[in-house]
Order: structure tokens, then sequence, then C-alpha cells
């Protein structure tokens, strides 16, 4: 098994930002010493939810500051950035990382619109944004010179330089939650990434993964570094018995999703309606607090003592799992407590699943 981090640090006032942004440097340090096989970076804006706002900038930094561990994005929100200025600084960021880089894309959370209107945009294009931007974005690293003509871009790129470290780019990640989408990446070859699947359901999930790639013609070799690769992404919270660890991770998110609805509520146009498809209780602001707090850490958390917790990656690893994508800080939690979780589930449970 291995095991990864996932950052997203709130801070809780613009006094604190600066700070904050050094503290998630350190615990990227940290992660790297204790042995994590990564770093996953969000991207959100303007209200502090993710500290350092932009993932790019700060993938430069970990890229100095770590000589190891890979740097993920999950996810890049494509309609915010132009592709070709995205393709170089990705290009670039392979480049001072020793080919350590990894991009998942999305066309941005269907519930802050706000950040669109602090773009310039509308959430109501942005999946056709997306996909052409996709599109010049998955044939620059091959194609140049490339001329493209689209809705939205129009482009004449000569060459891109520098070339990326990994050919012919950094490999490209989905997100996925449906048995249609497994099948799909499978077929693609490409590695993919997943959150609330419970446990039941991911053996299945997985032979859909598998089947795709044999159906897509992906060697032997590339279908088992692809099952090493894809992941799944939990809260995990470790303390020192199964009551402690309930009661602070409840705690923690419980502090967490009360400022995701508060700037929700407060940044949204009054207009901005959410399709109800795209609701789970974490999302929906119908829900209590208690409830979709109760709901996460039945479907896409796991927490407990050192020996529960243990258990638990025990079962995700004999159902397929070969990598677990772990969120370890939420909310405004500080440097001490987030290095404290992060620092048990490196030293008193990954040992036991070694890579």
């Amino acid at each position: 098994m291995r095991f990864s981090s996932l950052t997203l640090a709130l801070s809780p006032a613009e006094t604190d930002d600066g700070a904050r942004i050094q503290e998630q440097l350190a615990l990227a340090e940290l992660a790297e010493e204790l042995g994590y096989a990564g770093i996953w970076l969000t991207e959100h804006y303007f209200t502090g939810e993710s500290v350092y706002n932009d993932p790019l900038t700060f993938a430069a930094a970990l890229a100095s500051r770590t000589k190891r561990m890979r740097i993920g994005f999950a996810v890049i929100q494509m309609p915010f950035h132009h592709p070709v200025t995205l393709a170089s600084q990705l290009a670039l960021l392979d480049n001072l990382s020793g080919g350590r880089i990894d991009v998942g894309i999305g066309k941005g959370t269907v519930y802050n619109e706000y950040e669109f209107l602090g773009h310039g945009l509308s959430s109501k294009d942005s999946r056709a944004r997306m996909e052409e931007a996709f599109e010049i974005f998955r044939r620059i690293w091959t194609e140049t010179p490339l001329d493209f003509e689209g809705e939205y871009y129009s482009v004449k790129v000569p060459a891109l330089r520098p070339a990326p470290v990994q050919r012919p780019g950094p490999p490209l990640w989905r997100s996925v939650i449906s048995e249609p989408s497994f099948d799909e990446c499978g077929r693609l070859g490409v590695p993919i990434l997943t959150a609330r699947l419970p446990v039941d359901r991911i053996a299945s999930r997985w032979a859909l993964y598998r089947n795709g790639m044999a159906a897509g013609g992906v060697c032997e070799a590339r279908q088992a570094e692809l099952l090493r690769q894809s992941g799944v992404w939990r809260n995990v919270y470790v303390a020192d018995s199964d009551a402690q660890a309930e009661d602070e991770l409840s705690h923690w998110l419980t502090e967490a999703r009360s400022h995701m609805m508060h700037v929700r509520a407060e940044l949204n146009p009054p207009d901005f309606e959410i399709d109800p498809a795209a609701l789970a209780p974490w999302s929906d602001p119908a829900v209590s607090d208690g409830d979709a707090v109760a709901d996460v850490m039945g479907s896409g958390s796991i927490f407990g003592s050192p020996e529960t917790v243990r258990g638990a990656v025990e079962a995700l690893r004999d159902a397929g799992v070969g990598h677990l994508v772990c969120q370890t800080a939420f909310g405004d939690m500080g440097y001490e407590t987030a290095a404290a979780a992060m620092t048990r589930l490196g030293r008193d449970v990954a040992p036991a699943f070694p890579d």
C-alpha cells in the first residue's frame, strides 16, 4: 500500500494566511520525512478554504523543498486556466521536480459559483470550456506545432518549451465514481482517483477498471503500474482510542463544513441553484451539520486507534486498493495538531503495509 497526503487547509483570517502557508510547506516536508509517497494539492479561491489558492505556484515551492514525493493536483479547475499557459507551467514544474508531477483535472466545483464570477466566468459553460481546453492540453504534449480553432480558444503553438521530463507529459488522472467511468478510464489507460466509494463496491469497480484496460489493449506491465498508482481518497484520523478519534474528527469536520456552508450562502448569487443530482449530504445545505458529518464519517472516513485504522486499511488493500490518499488535517486545524495526526498515521499505521 502507498500512502499519500492531501492538503485542504483553511486559514481562519487574512492575518493568518502567511503563517498558514508556511505551515503547509512544513507539513509537506514532514510527510516526505515520514515516507509518504506523494502530496496532493487542491484549488479554491477567495475564502481561505485552500490557503495557498494557486496550487501551481505552491507546487513550485514544494518541488524545491522535497526530493522524493510525487506532487499531484486534485484537481486543477481547468476553466480558470488558459490551456497553453497551464501546459507550460506543468512542463516547468515537471522539470523543477525531476519528473514528479501528477495532474488531476476537473471543470470546477458545482457549488462555488463565486469562484467562477471572480474569474469573470460562469459555471454554465464550464464543462464545454474544460473539454475544449483539455483537447488542446492533451494534444500539445506531442503535436506541436499545434494549430487549434475552437469556441473558447484559438491558438497557434510552435513548440512547448521546456519539454516535460515525463514523456509525453505528466500523467493525467481522472476522478471517477460511476461504473462507466471506471471502464472508460481503463480503456484509456489513465490512473484514477475515487473518494467516497464504500469498501464493498471497490472490488467490483476495480474489476471494471481491469477489464477496461484489457479491452483497450493496455499491456500487463502498464496495467500493474496503473493499479498500483490508482487511489482512494479518505479522511484518515488516528488517535489513542476509537472514542477520541471519533470525537476529534467529528469536531474538525463540523468546523470545516460550517465554514464551507457559510461562504457559499454569503458569496453565491441569490439566484444560483445547484443541480439536485450533484448533491450529497455533505454538500446539501438542507442537511444539518450533524447529519452531514455523520454521513461522511461513515462513508468517506477511516478513524480510530492505530489497531482499528490498520484493520480498515487492510480491508481496502484486500479489496484491491494499492494507494490510499489521506486527508489528515481539516478546517483550520493548527500545525501541531495536523503534524501529530500525520505522524501517527505515518509511524503507527503505514509501516504495516510496506509499498
